[in-house]
């Protein structure tokens, strides 16, 4: 197994960690036997009959995936911090979990321990550094399934808390939003606004040229039950924003 840093931020380390070629053996060995498995009962559907057992395999995890670690912070007292980070840590991977449970796109948590989570590794692009690539019409495409997949987040009360194009990896057609460090569960219009009022920024920053359409195209996927006061709310934070400017 090899651990390589690829992301330090002020709260946590991101390392991707790839398996041994042992372990790659194995899980091509399990894809085999996977395909072996799936003939047979072709052939048990069909009516003819076969030779020998099933084999036995297990599900293959991924070579790749990714490891969060939550780093101390030596200005504050020792057992509060790791209560922090513990807390954040569990907070993070159940919203993980039930994000995922709900079908939603984001990693699949794989496991969780103290300050360290390990979940799925996105072979994608992270769309801060490629939306603006993309001819126009699959901008606004890439937009719609953003707001689509914040609608069910907030459907569910889960708030992103850093929903920015950095947090969000586009892969076989579809858009994954990473990264819940900030997240928590919260009912509140408010909070599900300033949800919105960060990808707009974001947008407004990162991808300026074309940034008014691609927040049109990001609210016709956002649909959902109290889209109306979502978005009055919106207006709210936005001119609280500008009057502290």
């Amino acid at each position: 197994m090899t651990k390589k840093l690829i992301f330090q931020g002020a709260e946590a380390k991101v390392y991707l960690i790839s398996q041994s070629s042992k372990n790659q053996k194995h899980i091509n060995q399990g894809l085999d036997l996977i395909d072996q498995r799936e003939q047979k009962l072709s052939s048990i559907k069909e009516g003819r009959k076969f030779q020998g057992n099933f084999p036995e395999w297990e599900k293959p995890k991924s070579p790749k995936t990714i490891l969060k670690t939550r780093i101390p912070k030596s200005y504050r007292h020792q057992t509060l911090d790791e209560n922090l980070r513990k807390s954040r840590t569990k907070k993070e991977a159940k919203i993980l979990q039930k994000a995922h449970s709900l079908k939603i796109n984001v990693p699949n948590l794989i496991s969780s321990d103290k300050f360290d989570i390990e979940m799925e590794y996105l072979d994608g692009e992270k769309l801060s550094d490629s939306l603006n690539s993309y001819p126009e019409k699959k901008q606004f495409e890439i937009m719609k399934k953003i707001g689509t997949q914040t609608a069910l987040l907030h459907e569910n009360d889960l708030i992103h808390g850093d929903l920015t194009t950095s947090n969000i990896i586009f892969k076989d057609d579809k858009v994954f939003i990473i990264d819940f460090g900030l997240g928590y569960i919260s009912t509140k219009s408010e909070d599900k606004a300033v949800d919105l009022h960060l990808i707009k920024q974001a947008l407004e920053a990162k991808h300026w040229k074309n940034h008014e359409k691609l927040f049109k195209n990001f609210l016709k996927g956002y649909k959902l039950k109290g889209f109306d006061k979502i978005l009055e709310r919106l207006t709210r934070v936005e001119k609280r924003g500008r009057y502290k400017h």
